[in-house]
């Protein structure tokens, strides 16, 4: 079995070949209160990204859709991103290092928006860890609470959130599972068999 990105070796008929699982998420044991998660890598928003948002979220308000309304009606003089557009990418940006495995978000603390974000801003993210515990009532998990800040190119913080994720204990986590073989690269050529060269020049 592989888990958090560690190799295994697998031999095959004519060559020895380290296969990698991603690491996605962690579990509670991976999780030190204190430590620090750069998530990469960002994200440029634009105003196509910004127009799907509020059209699936049916946030129809004019300040995020329409030019001319936040050209003369509004104090940025320019259209703002949606705030949920940018706690969503923050949160996603979040999840391969913190709950990738987790069982359940349970509960965001606080949100806080705290520069308007523009079309054309790229946001970057980091996530601390606060705490951590195990459940008092079921010996296979705990729960983390991790906070979040979202920072554009500017290096302004834009938003922040801090939340609780109920993740697994390593031991009792279920094994990660793909809906085919594992020797699907069984019969492939070996490294000595392929000829030309490996990059074009």
């Amino acid at each position: 079995m592989v888990r958090n990105g560690m190799p295994a070796r697998a031999l095959l008929p004519s060559t020895l070949m380290t296969t990698y699982d991603r690491p996605f998420g962690r579990y509670l044991e991976d999780f030190v209160v204190g430590d620090v998660y750069k998530h990469w890598p960002g994200k440029t928003i634009t105003e196509y990204d910004d127009h799907l948002f509020c059209m699936i979220t049916m946030n129809h308000h004019p300040l995020h859709t329409n030019e001319w309304f936040a050209e003369n009606e509004t104090v940025h003089k320019k259209n703002v991103v949606v705030g949920n557009l940018v706690y969503s990418l923050v949160l996603g940006m979040s999840v391969p290092d913190v709950s990738g495995s987790a069982i359940a978000n349970l509960e965001v603390e606080s949100l806080t928006h705290k520069m308007p974000t523009f079309h054309g801003d790229t946001i970057y993210a980091e996530t601390k860890v606060l705490d951590k515990r195990e459940s008092a009532s079921k010996p296979d998990r705990g729960v983390v609470t991790v906070e979040t800040k979202g920072f554009n190119q500017r290096g302004e913080e834009v938003c922040y959130f801090r939340r609780k994720v109920m993740v697994w204990k390593r031991d009792s986590a279920p094994p990660r599972q793909r809906p085919y073989s594992e020797n699907v690269w069984a019969n492939s050529p070996s490294p000595s068999h392929t000829t030309g060269e490996r990059f074009p020049r």
